[in-house]
């Protein structure tokens, strides 16, 4: 099960404020999504720091910790840990704005049924390459049925999309779905077919409308319901409340669902159909291009949530998607495709061990771990995985690519664009994904150049010039001075032991000696090497810097691990730090200096990281 996560869910619980800060808690693929009393009690730096977070985000009053494909687990440990009073209205409600009240609303009703549109989805998938490859024929009783077990959920649709925004809305979802069950009943849809007037008591008229596979007119029916319900809950007697509630919702909603929302609902739909028809046939280029390109930042805030549901829609209008599904495969790709080369060329092992893990759960879909984990702090990843989106996914839409059912959005939804008794769909989506990935790769090789070739270039020279044992090299460049000169007493007096400060020219601090990480304070100021041969060496960077708590500082290695000389630690804004008004003076001393006879300091005057500095006797 998911014992190995009880440290991580104890220590996520505590840096969240702990348990008595959580208002709720969920996750969704890749995230657990807390609802905080007071977001000011999270300590979020710390959260993103530690091992098994990728990234720390807060959006509509969410506060979001991105874990990864694992992220059930974690949250199955966590809800152990916390006492979750569901329905307490007495927190403040966060106030919204109306852009995050609608994505919010959107993804919270669309969301729960993404794995029954994938299944079946992939279900069409199936059915596709076995008509493709003539192992049925479709006029065989299996196709219908296997045809049956996709279509059902599509049919059906109105009763799943009430379900799940009746319990966004903190209304009674069985009802809800049970007036959807209204909607599609076979007497209704007898009515449909029959195409003669409706009329309710012989007056009311219910214009013919079909609700198999429509999205807007359950969305406004159970809007309104919401009201309705809430309303009689309140005006009718508590003791009749079971019996009455539910007879007034039927007869009242029936009424307005099949007499006015119903059909408006309809027309609403009726004019996306018509949008989505002007795009298919004038602007086909314009949504796969910026859907491939402009993903990531939707990702980031939350945006994609508002837009994918459109693909839904286009699906139930028109039987395919081109509006979200072909880009958003290019995207991702893109992604994976930059994560791997960033795995293939970074020298951090931090780096390469997200970025490997985070290239391979992308390519099947799931981008996030990958994106917050790397591209996005690396910047030059995601910037390259954008361009290559948006060329795959210009591509797709000059082609006029779309698939045929919803499902994921990784390698195997390839298979969704089989349809329409042609594989010309298929083959565009993998030209596009093939685009994707080379422009994304190459690009990211080539900023990769420019951005990884000073750490890589100092890495190999200071190894190199790295000598004997009992010696340690400057880990970084700058002036080399006396202990002496330290401008704080502690160091200068040597009281924490022997060595040299150096005034650094640069932010970058490299591996005196092969070893071992044996201290790495939290604050990142600070850095203990056990060396091979026993000389225990600290590395401290600035004075009083650790009041700022990590800010500015990078580092590249955890405690225990075993390093090289000339390997890379930790990196530092010195002119941020300075302007700041900390003095970046760094201290290397050898804290079991009275282990020896002495500690010489065997380089003085400005040196370059790697150049030996300081050397024990005895």
């Amino acid at each position: 099960m998911s014992k190995k996560y009880t440290q991580l869910a104890e220590q996520i619980i505590e840096k969240v404020g702990g348990k008595e800060n959580i208002n709720d808690v969920y996750h969704c693929q890749t995230r657990l999504r807390f609802k905080l009393k007071d977001e000011s009690k999270a300590d979020t730096k710390a959260l993103e720091a530690m091992d098994g977070v990728a990234k720390v985000m807060i959006n509509a009053g969410v506060y979001q910790v991105v874990i990864g494909t694992h992220v059930a687990d974690v949250f199955e440990e966590i809800e152990k840990k916390v006492d979750l009073k569901k329905g307490n209205d007495s927190q403040p409600v966060e106030k919204k704005g109306i852009v995050n009240t609608i994505i919010d609303f959107v993804a919270g009703t669309f969301q729960p049924i993404i794995p029954a549109l994938s299944g079946a989805g992939m279900v069409k998938a199936v059915l596709a390459l076995l008509v493709v490859f003539k192992l049925i024929s479709n006029e065989s009783q299996t196709y219908a049925l296997l045809n049956m077990f996709a279509d059902a959920i599509f049919y059906f649709l109105p009763v799943l999309l009430a379900f799940t925004e009746a319990q966004k809305l903190k209304c009674n979802p069985i009802l809800a779905a049970g007036v959807a069950c209204i909607l599609m009943h076979p007497t209704w849809n007898a009515f449909v077919t029959a195409q003669e007037g409706v009329r309710f008591f012989e007056i009311i008229p219910f214009p013919l409308v079909s609700y198999a596979n429509s999205v807007i007119p359950i969305l406004l029916i159970v809007f309104v319901q919401s009201y309705v319900e809430k309303w009689l809950n309140r005006v009718v007697p508590k003791a009749i409340n079971l019996v009455f509630v539910p007879l007034l919702v039927f007869l009242i909603m029936g009424t307005l669902a099949f007499s006015v929302l119903g059909p408006l609902g309809n027309i609403v739909g009726s004019w996306l159909a018509v949008v989505f028809n002007y795009l298919a046939e004038n602007a086909a280029w314009a949504p796969a291009l910026l859907i491939g390109g402009l993903l990531p930042v939707m990702v980031m805030f939350g945006i994609h949530n508002g837009v994918a549901p459109l693909g839904v829609m286009q699906m139930a209008n028109l039987g395919y998607d081109s509006i979200f599904g072909p880009g958003c495969v290019c995207s991702n790709m893109a992604q994976a495709s930059a994560g791997l080369v960033v795995a293939l060329r970074t020298k951090n092992k931090k780096e390469k061990q997200i970025a490997t893990s985070g290239f391979i759960t992308a390519y099947m879909g799931i981008t996030e771990p990958l994106l917050y984990g790397v591209n996005l702090p690396k910047k030059y990843p995601l910037v390259a995985s954008m361009i290559g989106g948006a060329c795959g996914g210009l591509y797709a839409g000059l082609t006029h690519t779309h698939r045929f059912a919803t499902g994921s959005s990784g390698l195997p939804a390839v298979l969704l664009y089989i349809g329409d008794n042609t594989m010309t769909f298929f083959y565009n989506i993998i030209i596009a994904i093939v685009i994707s990935c080379v422009v994304s790769a190459a690009l990211t090789y080539i900023f990769s150049l420019h951005a990884e070739k000073g750490q890589e270039a100092k890495t190999i020279e200071a190894i190199q010039t790295h000598t004997k044992p009992g010696v340690a090299a400057a880990p970084l460049a700058g002036l080399v001075k006396p202990l002496s000169q330290a401008k704080d007493e502690a160091f200068a007096s040597e009281a924490l032991g022997k060595g040299l400060v150096i005034e650094p020219e640069s932010g970058d601090v490299f591996s005196p000696v092969d070893g071992m990480v044996s201290a790495l304070f939290p604050s990142k100021h600070a850095i203990g090497i056990t060396a091979e041969d026993g000389m225990e060496i600290l590395i401290h960077i600035g004075i009083n810097t650790v009041e700022l708590n990590g800010k500015h500082f990078e580092t590249f290695v955890e405690q225990g691990e075993h390093v090289q000389a000339g390997q890379p630690l930790v990196h530092f804004d010195r002119e941020a730090i300075e302007q700041e008004g900390y003095n970046t003076q760094t201290m290397v001393i050898v804290t079991n200096s009275a282990m020896y006879e002495d500690i010489e300091l065997v380089g003085q005057g400005r040196v370059e990281a790697g150049q030996d500095v300081l050397k024990r006797k005895g």
